[in-house]
């Protein structure tokens, strides 16, 4: 059953924004902005910050391991609301540095928040929302990734000069205020959504969903480096300091929040293989130029394209998923694999590309390369997905 009037689609699109953007958009984003200033206030060390930074990735995967047995348990609609209250916790309970142990178990925390929220929220909310109006609607959803990311060179930068602490406590309210705000907008689960078995359970996998997922993975390695590294390119690597790193950085944020909704218009305008095939090409021509461009104009309009990705393919990824599995129980599982596969590529990539940086006496085009190299990749198993036989790639119709 779908909901038909106006304040019953929008209210779980808006309960799923705000989840996305406590859970990933604030959570893990946030925390960039934070680094100098742990280390000034010695916090932690330097080489702290970066461990208990990984511990949030690392978190991120397990979550989207347990994301679904969660929601088996207590539901879709519990699970949610317990994993945004995670997150708030988490919060609040960063503005103790008792430990690095401590420090380290809330940032894991809230990580695991982030991949059970990743996994289970679209298949949440758009069983309630028109097929013809779910690419936007899921763009509306991981809108609120964008929003942390532009929102961790606004929001932050005011709390900082409270202490960082109340930074630390600012957060935690802001979390505690979208998860009260977003309580009652939860669809209440769906007889698909709660059956564990059924017909469905035991048809084979398509062979493009596997595709699919490596796709995910190699486009998961390709937005690193640009989301790790860009300030810090223009600032040192291009001797433009910190201000114009700082805008760029801003540039990439507007990006990050238009991003998912015009991949979602995408995904429902060309359908989401032609838009997917489309955002690689644009995505690894951007990396290219990024590594030779010195130019601010450019650097800024290439940070708004690169800024549109992260957030951005996970709309038109899981479009992919509903195109290439027409089961509603099956699209979860594909849909939880798939944010397995870019959790493990997107944790792995951030080890290879920093040791990779060290190892390279600092060099960021080296980086942007490997990355277009990355989305190139993804562009040759798209090839090889058309190389694939009509019904191996959608399955079956009689789902």
């Amino acid at each position: 059953m779908r909901t038909s009037n106006s304040s019953g689609l929008w209210l779980p699109i808006f309960a799923g924004l705000c989840a996305s953007l406590v859970s990933i958009g604030l959570a893990r984003f946030a925390y960039t902005p934070l680094i100098p200033s742990l280390i000034q206030a010695q916090w932690f060390s330097a080489n702290d910050v970066v461990y208990l930074g990984a511990a949030n990735l690392v978190g991120y995967l397990i979550g989207a391991l347990l994301g679904r047995p969660m929601a088996h348990r207590l539901g879709n609609r519990n699970a949610l609301r317990l994993m945004m209250l995670a997150v708030t916790a988490a919060f609040f309970a960063c503005a103790y540095p008792l430990s690095v142990s401590w420090f380290f178990g809330w940032r894991l925390l809230s990580g695991i928040a982030g991949g059970a929220i990743m996994v289970l929220v679209a298949a949440t909310v758009l069983p309630h929302v028109p097929a013809a109006r779910r690419g936007l609607a899921s763009g509306a959803i991981f809108l609120g990734i964008g929003l942390g990311i532009a929102g961790s060179g606004t929001i932050v930068p005011p709390l900082l000069t409270l202490g960082l602490q109340a930074t630390w406590l600012g957060l935690g309210a802001l979390a505690l205020l979208l998860t009260a705000s977003s309580w009652f907008g939860w669809p209440a689960d769906t007889a698909h959504a709660a059956a564990v078995h059924g017909p469905s359970a035991d048809e084979p996998t398509p062979p493009g969903v596997y595709l699919l997922f490596a796709q995910y993975a190699f486009m998961a390695a390709g937005l690193v480096p640009a989301m790790v590294f860009l300030v810090d390119y223009v600032a040192r690597g291009l001797g433009a300091g910190a201000h114009v790193g700082a805008t760029v950085w801003v540039m990439y944020g507007l990006g990050a929040i238009v991003g998912p909704v015009t991949y979602g218009f995408l995904a429902d305008q060309l359908g989401a293989r032609a838009g997917i095939r489309m955002v690689l090409v644009v995505q690894a021509i951007a990396l290219g130029l990024l590594a030779v461009t010195h130019s601010f104009l450019a650097l800024a309009l290439l940070a708004v394209i690169l800024g549109s990705f992260p957030p951005g393919i996970v709309p038109l990824a899981l479009a992919r998923v509903h195109e290439l599995v027409p089961s509603h129980h099956r699209q979860q599982i594909a849909w939880s694999r798939a944010t397995v596969s870019f959790a493990t590529f997107q944790a792995l990539a951030g080890f290879a590309y920093s040791a990779l940086f060290n190892a390279s006496g600092g060099q960021h085009s080296l980086l942007f390369m490997i990355a277009a190299g990355a989305i190139g990749v993804a562009l040759l198993l798209e090839q090889a997905m058309r190389w694939l036989p009509a019904a191996t790639q959608t399955g079956c119709a009689a789902n």
